[in-house]
């Protein structure tokens, strides 16, 4: 079959799966999914259930047997958590939390520069001088003080990502829709009087969205790797829902005694979830614009 006569899908799937590196991303990615999705019915025990864990239990090594009769595969925490439980459900915590981030911040980003390249003038400097002032400080340094304003929780710290990424979209859209309003189908558009809002979502905004297909995700990786170093630094999710990032910070402190599983097998678990993400995200944007290959 010719790529002419190749449907659009087939032709993304087969320039996709031309790198094996991207192809071995997909693969660890799509299993990382699936165990978030089936935490509560594949681990050994619920982390969050304080009546499944018991003191006698902490700091067992990888193989122990546990109190319940069964096996610590991965070892247990200073609380008697099974780490391998822990690791399942910190998978899905980060992995919630570094999706809901970026789609509430693409939402709010993709909104924010639509409105500027469309009605221009102040509205237009307005909203990008407010961009401009977020992405002149850190990501790390706006979600440290909005956190200690607002304290811990799940919610509290997807606000924070969102107030961190926003900009971007912002920024990307604006860029795009700019160069589109330029194109004659827009132009044709507004010369027979369609509604503003048809040109905009039914015209203008598909054709923003490749590259923001490709920053969200990475983005989606950027928020969960900021994530683990705020619950690394105490200000992020609280003990009662261990993310990666707290699972790591709970066996910091056991390092220099020998007990490396807390923190060891947590942190290759956010790695490989991270570099996954960045091997789809960086072969999508070569797909999605062919002049970015090498």
């Amino acid at each position: 079959m010719t790529p002419a006569e190749q449907t659009p899908l087939a032709r993304f799937v087969e320039e996709f799966t031309e790198s094996r590196l991207a192809v071995a991303g997909a693969v660890v990615l799509l299993a990382v999914l699936v165990i978030a999705l089936t935490a509560p019915w594949i681990s050994p025990q619920n982390p969050y259930d304080l009546a499944q864990l018991d003191v006698l239990d902490a700091k067992l090594a990888p193989g122990s047997p546990l109190g319940n009769g069964k096996t610590a595969l991965l070892g247990t925490d200073d609380q008697g958590r099974d780490m391998l439980s822990g690791i399942f459900y910190g998978l899905r915590i980060s992995l919630f939390v570094g999706v809901a981030a970026t789609a509430l911040a693409l939402l709010i980003g993709a909104t924010a520069g639509m409105i500027a390249a469309w009605l221009g003038g102040r509205v237009d400097n307005l909203l990008m001088r407010i961009a401009d002032i977020q992405l002149s400080f850190p990501p790390i340094l706006i979600a440290l003080v909005l956190l200690a304003l607002l304290g811990q929780g799940l919610g509290k710290i997807i606000t924070a990502l969102v107030a961190v990424q926003w900009a971007y979209y912002a920024r990307t859209v604006r860029g795009a829709a700019l160069v589109e309003r330029r194109r004659e189908y827009i132009e044709a558009a507004q010369v027979l009087a369609l509604p503003a809002s048809r040109i905009v979502f039914r015209h203008l905004l598909p054709n923003c969205m490749p590259p923001l297909i490709v920053i969200a995700t990475v983005q989606v990786a950027s928020a969960i790797t900021l994530e683990a170093t705020l619950s690394f630094l105490g200000l992020g999710l609280p003990i009662t829902e261990p993310s990666l990032g707290l699972l790591i910070a709970n066996g910091f402190n056991f390092l220099l005694s020998g007990k490396y599983w807390i923190s060891f097998f947590p942190g290759i678990a956010l790695l490989l979830m991270i570099v996954s993400i960045n091997l789809v995200g960086d072969h999508l944007r070569d797909v999605l614009n062919p002049r970015l290959k090498k």
